[in-house]
């Protein structure tokens, strides 16, 4: 679980970044899963897009890929959402 200052601390480094997992109208389905995953051991911090088409919101979507890929919500802002989750491999993401 994060605490605010670091939840603070990932929301920074989440502005610079763009949305690279996509969710339409299948909504979240295992490849979008296994995409987040790959991403989150990648990258360590993930911004996804819930596209206009999706019959899932963005809160909804962050929750459940949270939950599938035991990573921890960082930011829901309208139709975008900030994940993190520690690699496991090398982790280059300092938290404070």
């Amino acid at each position: 679980m994060l605490s605010s200052k670091q939840r603070s601390f990932l929301r920074a480094l989440g502005n610079n970044i763009d949305p690279i997992i996509l969710i339409g109208k299948e909504g979240i389905s295992e490849g979008i899963i296994k995409q987040a995953d790959e991403a989150l051991e990648a990258r360590e911090i993930v911004k996804a897009s819930v596209l206009k088409n999706s019959l899932i919101d963005a809160r909804s979507a962050c929750e459940e890929i949270c939950e599938a890929t035991s990573a921890d919500p960082v930011q829901v802002i309208g139709n975008k959402f900030v994940i993190y989750r520690k690699s496991k491999e090398k982790p280059s993401i300092q938290l404070p």
